[in-house]
């Protein structure tokens, strides 16, 4: 007697896909918490050197972008979500446990790649569920990846107040994100309606000359929201990679107090989730000014302010608060641009955010490089406070360029 092929439920299909964001943005934050901590056992003092090394994450995430397309394609994403998600979890053990800078950098590259490849994957998943349950879910999913960082970023606080190494933490959440990675894989689905030669074959002749010409004049809209991105992408970038080392170095905090990443992960994940109620109350555009005013704000408060007073009791309150503040502005800048282009832009949907991906990207190459000089010229108080002008320079972009308006934009 054939057994009968049991199909997982939408739930199931949901859930697993979800807990697949979870265990990527856990896998982000538990590197991104200790941080100063890697940086400290390899005994790098110069900011702009180290602001080298970490340039070499964006990177790899470069390089992957043409290698996603074509494994996702190729393979399908219901294997590649494996893959990346447990390429990833192995990069974040790696870099706990290597002796030397060089193995270091090729760590880190390593790790951007399986960034880059776990973002390709998991939001084309998150495509098929969608279309599955025939409304938008996405958000859902995005959200599970902020909840899962905040709960990283608060386990890597953990850790370091219990004085464990990045090796034995790395070691402890590679373990948990292959146990989610062996626990949902059966519930995830296949994308490749068609063979891959049929999908090259019709992308060849029926998508290269629009692609061709949306390439050669792309829509000033995109331009316009590209180059807000990249701001954000600098910003994120800017406290993904930095805000643990400004409490440890600028601040010079005890390990029991360096909660900068801790509260601004909080704050990211909280304004993930209000965003679609700002949305229905604000609207987009005066949601992006908020942000961009929150960020500008925030990184002047922490700059200015920051290390003015003598009580630490103080210091931490205005720098978590200036913290809180750029965690909850840049909560909602790329998900609100993202949401702009589908709304907005004439380019067929696939091309636009190819567009926009390939211009906001500059945002993560150029961060470590920017905040390393400016820390090794000056210090890093004042690397945040040009940080900062990029919130000003979102404001102004989501007051003035028309894109962002509501109603018609230009083509």
């Amino acid at each position: 007697m054939e057994k009968k092929e049991i199909r997982p439920s939408k739930k199931q299909m949901r859930g697993a896909v979800w807990s697949y964001f979870l265990a990527q943005g856990f896998c982000f934050s538990s590197w991104a918490s200790r941080i100063p901590d890697v940086k400290a056992a390899f005994a790098i003092e110069d900011v702009f050197y180290w602001g080298l090394i970490l340039f070499l994450i964006p990177v790899g995430k470069f390089v992957a972008i043409p290698l996603a397309g074509y494994l996702v394609s190729r393979l399908g994403s219901r294997t590649m979500v494996q893959i990346s998600v447990t390429g990833y979890a192995l990069s974040l053990f790696a870099i706990g446990a290597v002796p030397s800078i060089y193995a270091l950098g090729a760590c880190l590259f390593s790790f951007g790649v399986f960034w880059n490849l776990c973002d390709i994957s998991l939001n084309t998943q998150g495509i098929v569920i969608e279309r599955i349950y025939g409304r938008t879910i996405m958000a859902s999913f995005h959200g599970g990846w902020s909840l899962a960082a905040c709960l990283g970023a608060l386990l890597g606080f953990v850790m370091i107040i219990y004085n464990v190494t990045p090796f034995a933490h790395f070691l402890i959440s590679a373990l948990i994100i292959i146990g989610i990675v062996l626990l949902g894989r059966n519930y995830l689905q296949e994308d490749r309606l068609q063979p891959y030669d049929q999908v090259e074959q019709s992308k060849k002749t029926h998508e290269t000359p629009a692609l061709l010409s949306f390439i050669r004049k792309p829509e000033i809209l995109l331009i316009q929201f590209g180059v807000a991105g990249l701001f954000g992408l600098i910003v994120e970038s800017a406290m993904f990679d930095w805000s643990g080392l400004y409490f440890e170095s600028v601040l010079q905090m005890p390990k029991s107090l360096q909660i900068g990443f801790l509260v601004f992960m909080i704050m990211m994940t909280a304004g993930r989730f209000l965003a679609n109620w700002a949305y229905q109350k604000l609207g987009k555009q005066r949601v992006l000014q908020w942000a961009g005013s929150f960020i500008f704000v925030g990184f002047f408060t922490t700059s200015l302010w920051g290390n003015a007073f003598e009580p630490i009791a103080l210091k931490v309150l205005i720098n978590s608060f200036g913290f809180m503040l750029v965690g909850l502005g840049i909560s909602c800048v790329v998900p609100t641009i993202y949401s702009l282009v589908g709304a907005k832009s004439h380019t067929p949907i696939g091309i636009a955010l190819s567009i926009l991906s390939s211009i906001s990207f500059i945002g993560s190459l150029v961060a470590p490089l920017l905040i390393g000089a400016v820390s090794k010229a000056f210090d890093m108080a004042q690397a945040y406070l040009v940080i900062g002008v990029l919130g000003l320079c979102i404001l102004l972009m989501a007051t003035f360029c028309q894109a962002f308006r509501e109603g018609n934009s230009p083509r």
